[in-house]
Parts: C-alpha cells; structure tokens; sequence
C-alpha cells in the first residue's frame, strides 16, 4: 500500500500539474486577430484590404452586388523622361539675395515661378473592380471578418438554410489575388462576374476582351488628363501598360461568356484567380501573366492558401502583443469603435491596431515592389487625394517608422529601391538647376522618382529636405540589421550624396561665422513676416539644420565604420564643425520653429517639424532636460490650438511623446488616435483616408515599449497607466537584439535580450541600469521577481 502511495501520489501531482500547466498555456494564448462585422460595407472606406505587397484588393463584403476593388502599385500615368530641373544657380542667386534684403514675399512668389513645375498630376491609380452579382435572395447569419493572423477577407452568410462563404487573400508566393465562393446547397449558385476600371474624365482607359470559356482579360494603358505642365493643362496620354486577368475553377455547374462577362449556374465551389502584370515590371507583361495562369494550374486552391499563410505568418507572427481584456472580441468591430469613441476603454482594440499597422506594411510593401503610398496599395480612383503618391515631408517615411522596430527589416526594402531612382535623378536635377554636387529630392515624388519641386505655393512645396530626411532611413536601417554589405553598398553612398549636396549648398552668415541653409521653409507652415502678412521662406529654420546635421552626422559615422577616411569625410567635418544649430530655445520656452521668433498663423499647426530631432531623430534626448520641456512645452502649444488634427498629425504625438518619457500623454493621445482618426475598417482618417497613421500608431506603441536610440536599451520608456498586464515579443533593437519584455501591474516582470553578435550594452528600466553581457544567439532572460535587475 505504501508503494502503491508512493507511485499514485506524484503520479496524481504530476498529472494535475500537467493539466494546470496546460490551462496556463491556453490563458497565455492569443486568439486569432480578427475585425468583424455583422453588415457588409456601405462604402469604399468600411471595406477590408488584403494585399501580397504589389496587388491589393478592397473587399465589400455584399451578398448580393459584391464590389472588390482592385489595385496594383505600378499603375501610374507618365514615365521617366520628363525633365528634372527648371530653374538655374543663377535664379538661386536672386532668391537668396531677396531674402537677405527683406524681400521675402517676393522670394515666396519666385522660389515657385523659376523653380517649380506647379503642379504635374501624375497620380497612382485604381486597377479597376471585380463585380460579382449573385441572385437576390436575402442572406441570414451574415459576418465579414478580416483575418490579421492568417491575412484573408471573408463573408459568410446564409441563404435558403445553406452556408456561402468567400474568402479573399492575395498571395506573395504566387503573386496571385484568389476568391473562393462556396456553399453547402446541393444545387449551387448562381451569378455573374464582371471586370472594369473606370473611364478617365470621359476617356476609356481599358479594353475588355470577349470572355471565353472561364476567362476575362482586361489591357489598358494608365493615363492622366488634365495635368499640370509649367501651368499649362495636358494630356499626359501615356503611363504604364497593364494586363489584367481573370480565370475561374469550378467543380460543378457550368460557366458561359454573357454580356462581356462570366456567367456562373449551379456552382458549389468556384476559385477565382486574378493576375495583372505591368510594362512597370516586366517588358513582356503579358507573357508573364500566360506563365503565372500556368503555375497556378499546376497547383489546388489549398497549396495556394496554405503556402501563403505560411509567408506572411513568417513575418507577421516574428512579433506578438497581449495586452490581454479579449473579452470585447464578442462584439463587431464598428461597435467596439462606437464605443471607444464613447470614452469606454478598449485596450484589446488598441492591440489590434498595433497589429493592424504589421498587418498593412506586410500586405503593402514587399521585397521587389514599390514602397507603399500614402494609402498604401489601396485606391479607389484615377485621380487620388494628393494623388496617392509619395509626399517626402513626412508621410512616407513614417509609412516606415515601424519596419525595423517590430521585425519587419525586408518590408523596408521598397523605400531604398525607390530612393535609388530619386537619387540617380537627383544628381542631374543638382546640378542642372543649383549648380551643386550630390544629390537632392523636394517635398514630393511618384513611381518615376521624379526629384524636382512641385508647387503652386512655396509653404508647401519648396522644401528641399525630402531626400535628406529619407537617408536616416538607410542608416537606421544598419543600425537595427547590422548589414554591413548594405551599408557599404547602398546606405553610405545614398547619405554621402545627400550630404555632399548640402556640403556645397551651405552659405556663410556673416552676422556670427556659421553656416546656414537658404532658402529654408518649414513644411507646409508660414509665418508673418515683419508686414504681418503670411510668408514661407526664411533663412535656417530649424527641421532644415536638424536634418543637414543628421546626414553630416550619419555620413561620418558610416564612413569610420567602413574605414574611410578621405577628401569627403575632411570637408563634411569642416562643414559640421561651422554649421549654425537647428535647435535653439524661444523666449517663450518653446524650441523656434524658423531663424527668429515669429507669430503663427496657425498655432495650430499639423506639422511640429521643429521637433524632428526629437522624433525621429535623436538629438534631444533626456540628457539634456531644458530640451526636453522645451519640447514638451512646443507640442502642448500645438494641441492647446487645436493641433494634431489629421491622423497622422497624433500618431506622430503619440512618437513624440514616447520619446518624452510621459506615459500619462502617451495613454491619453491613443485614445483620442482611436476616438478621432478611424473609420469602422480601423484605416486612418486624415481625411480622407491616408495610410500613414496607421503605420504611425504602430510605431508609436513599439517607441511607449522600447527606444534604443540613444545608445543603450530603454524598456517600458513610456508604458501607458492603463496597459496594467502584458506582454510583448520579438521586437527588434538597434544593434540587431530581439527583445521579449513581459509586465504585471505596471512594473516590468521578466526581459529576455537576444544579440546576433556577441556584445556588452547597457540596459535601462527607469532609474535602474544594468551593463549586460550578451553572446551571439544566447537568450539573456531576466527574471524581476527573483533578482534584482
């Protein structure tokens, strides 16, 4: 009996603490990340996108006249040879001369007439619609869900006591957008297929072909009307050609050619392939797409599904967030927004956006695509809000401010491809137009790269610091990889052009000896000259000198990484050494926006692009706490006035003040992010939709988690109050570290650190700090309940 006591007993131990172990493990899972809704979408912003990076798709979600919008991200009138400067080094002279004299509104109205193109509508474009109209019998049961987990749309309902389902997703691994339509009635479906793309101002912009068995073909070239040429209106009749098909497999039923269209009766189970290729890619596009139908017929529609899941999980699943209150995932979506928007707290909702923006750049921005937009892949139109292109001001590079932070480093890719063709432009736009070495990009650019200056106000578009801006992200980049390869290939020589512009572009201010750069404009601000009139141009305002002092900075540290040490990196030394500080303190304690103190009209103002060394730069940092309340008090004049009224204006905020350490308005501004700047699909209000604050917010929560900005590691910098529990892991740090960080009750409970290198950082939670010792590939965990960190 003893022996029996001494077998039964752990045995029963081990069994209960098997079974308790297992109960743990469940509670610590994850559901799957879905946003669903109980109603299809009423219109184009409430619809659900799927992409594979290239191809996207808005689905509707209708069970009756179902719309899914198309797109494709080369889909874009023009080409590379139109010219890359207007202006000449003389006219540059006269500008600069004006604004030392006082002139200033004289320099507004120049800078824009010998300089800029006005304004040339070249704009990304709609793919065209896919309609699927289905007998009109009234569906039960209705749900439309969007699967962040397994990255797929679907809609399932009932009609006549049967099940239909369709799923769409986009797949990478095929380059295929794929609809499945299912039902469990015995006798089919029935309904139609059609492809379109809407007319340009009255101008057909496709040819539908005849359809012919179980194919509809759609050519077209993309085209742009009345654009904008040195003010003069054109027609820019010529762009990307594109081949788009359609192919359907079904299992039962039959399928004929109607109305220009597929007609579809009796089908159980129908898959829809949709493949387009462009004269963007491939010269032989349409070679390309008979190849794609081919592979496509080699395989079924579970290969195609399962493989892509497996492709986007390798990346989306490389980061998970629990913040755990899943409770609410009973309710739809749109009725969890209504009620954030209400003032109830929602702390799943806010994981699902931080997974929602992963989810976006993944389905928006693949290795050997183009970055993505200002709505990313997804538009609906020929002619698009700000023409959905690439606005260098701010609004693509935080599409990427979350690429490298939460493990993303490939979906980064696209941005250095397309800054390749902006800098290779550059150079002859530098030189032909200001006679200068390097290279140089202004506010905005499109599909071609096009450098030059495009405005019809100069507060907007005479800025000059676009490609400027865009070369931290190629150090950034290296930072987090560590790739020395791509730093010695494409980051250093992509930051040295930008700074050997700005090495020759430097003039001397005689008043105190530094150098200065002219003319200067803030984005998109003005300020009221001594006349009390609105102007834009000024001498050294501050984002200008933070960014010129960023690319001297990183074009040094680059070159002492790779050894370099020559004529170049002498001069840029020089000229750092003389240049005049773009962080200075007002009289009112806020950090000055221009070279003096000016009224504003707008107090306002959207953009804070005087506090770029903040975020996401990183010249002003805790060290230094007058800065550091300087800033504080910058922003808070902006929100006191209104500020912060796009969406991305508060993602930026919520950047900012991560970086400021101040959880309190870290919490605050998430909240008003989720009350004031979603529609129901949780896509970013600008408005109109713009992508850029979805990608915002994401980076945003990873910055309130983690910063290694200034050298060493800052865990939970910025954790909100009411984030009481959580857990986060696979971020990335630079120096190429994954972190896993785990808290209970506001305080941080367990760290693990993981280095591709062995190295020795210092690691900071609040006041404690820690050196750590890391070995290549070794998790470093620590356990704050056990010892002391």
């Amino acid at each position: 009996m003893r022996i029996l006591f001494k077998i039964f007993i752990p045995a029963l131990f081990m069994l209960f603490y098997g079974c308790k172990k297992t109960i743990i493990e469940q509670r610590n899972l994850i559901p799957e990340q879905i946003l669903w809704y109980t109603s299809p979408a009423e219109n184009w912003d409430n619809a659900l996108p799927v992409g594979n990076g290239r191809l996207g798709a808005m689905v509707f979600g209708n069970p009756i006249n179902e719309r899914i919008q198309l797109n494709e991200d080369s889909m874009w009138s023009g080409g590379p040879e139109w010219g890359n400067s207007k202006g000449t080094p003389a006219d540059l002279a006269e500008i600069r001369n004006f604004i030392k004299t006082g002139n200033v509104h004289l320099a507004d109205s120049l800078i824009v007439e010998r300089f800029s193109y006005k304004w040339v509508a070249r704009s990304h474009q709609t793919m065209g619609d896919l309609f699927i109209n289905f007998d009109k019998k009234k569906p039960s049961n209705y749900k439309r869900e969007l699967n962040l987990s397994n990255s797929f749309a679907q809609t399932t309902y009932k009609v006549d006591g049967f099940d239909v389902s369709q799923k769409v997703f986009s797949s990478a691994v095929d380059d295929v957008l794929v609809i499945k339509i299912s039902t469990t009635n015995p006798d089919g479906l029935n309904y139609n297929l059609k492809l379109n793309r809407p007319d340009n101002k009255g101008h057909k912009t496709v040819v539908v072909s005849t359809p012919t068995n179980n194919t509809i073909k759609m050519n077209g070239m993309v085209t742009q009307y009345d654009g904008m040429v040195h003010s003069i209106p054109v027609e820019v009749d010529h762009g990307v050609k594109f081949e788009t098909v359609l192919q359907v497999q079904n299992n039962s039923g039959t399928i004929q050619p109607i109305d220009g269209g597929l007609s579809l009766e009796n089908v159980k189970d129908a898959t829809i392939y949709i493949i387009c290729n462009t004269s963007f890619y491939f010269d032989n596009y349409e070679e390309k797409n008979t190849e794609a139908l081919h592979k496509l017929n080699t395989k079924s529609y579970d290969e195609i599904l399962n493989n892509h899941i497996k492709d986007y999980q390798n990346l989306f699943n490389r980061t998970t967030l629990d913040l755990g209150h899943h409770e609410l995932d009973t309710l739809p979506t749109n009725e969890r927004l209504t009620l954030v928007k209400e003032g109830k707290e929602d702390i799943d909702l806010s994981k699902k956006l931080f997974d929602y923006g992963r989810y976006l750049l993944i389905s928006s921005s693949r290795p050997n695509t183009n970055p993505a937009n200002l709505q990313g892949i997804w538009n609906e139109h020929i002619n698009a809000p700000w023409n959905a292109d690439y606005h260098l001001n701010i609004n693509l590079q935080m599409n990427y401010w979350l690429a490298d932070v939460t493990n993303l480093s490939e979906c980064h890719e696209p941005l250095f491809d397309l800054t390749d063709r902006l800098i290779e432009r550059g150079k002859i736009l530098a030189k032909e137009q200001y006679g200068m070495n390097g290279t140089v990009a202004h506010h905005t650019t499109d599909l071609w790269g096009a450098p030059w200056m495009r405005a019809a106000k100069p507060y907007w578009g005479s800025w000059i610091h676009g490609g400027g801006w865009i070369a931290q992200h190629y150090w950034e980049h290296f930072r987090f990889t560590q790739d020395t390869i791509f730093l010695r290939e494409r980051a250093y020589p992509a930051i040295k052009s930008y700074a050997e512009f700005y090495a020759d572009w430097l003039v001397l201010d005689k008043r105190d000896q530094t150098l200065i750069s002219t003319p200067e404009t803030s984005p998109e601000n003005s300020y009221l000259a001594s006349d009390g009139k609105p102007a834009a141009v000024s001498n050294g305002n501050a984002m200008g000198h933070q960014i010129i002092a960023e690319v001297f900075d990183n074009a040094l540290e680059s070159a002492k990484i790779l050894g370099i040490n020559d004529e170049f990196t002498k001069n840029i030394k020089q000229k750092r050494a003389k240049l005049h500080s773009g962080i200075k303190i007002g009289s009112d304690g806020r950090l000055m926006e221009w070279d003096r103190e000016y009224e504003e009209p707008e107090k306002g103002h959207r953009h804070i692009s005087h506090l770029y060394a903040l975020h996401p730069g990183d010249d002003i940092t805790s060290e230094n706490p007058e800065l550091f309340e300087a800033a504080k008090k910058t922003i808070q004049f902006r929100l006191d006035n209104g500020g912060a009224g796009p969406g991305w204006s508060r993602a930026w905020i919520i950047n900012f003040f991560a970086r400021l350490l101040d959880k309190n308005a870290v919490e605050e501004n998430i909240n008003l992010f989720m009350q004031r700047s979603l529609y129901g699909n949780l896509l970013d209000v600008h408005p109109p939709f713009q992508i850029d604050g979805n990608f915002g917010f994401t980076a945003g929560v990873a910055e309130a988690l983690l910063q290694s900005h200034e050298g060493f590691l800052r865990i939970l910098p910025a954790l909100p109050n009411n984030w009481k529990n959580g857990t986060i892991k696979g971020l990335k740090a630079r120096g190429n570290i994954t972190i896993d960080i785990s808290w209970n009750n506001g305080n941080l409970k367990e760290l693990t650190l993981k280095s591709e290198s062995s190295k020795t950082i210092k690691v900071k939670y609040g006041e404690i700090e820690k050196e750590v010792n890391l070995l290549k590939d070794v998790p470093n965990t620590f356990n704050f309940k056990l010892e002391k960190f």
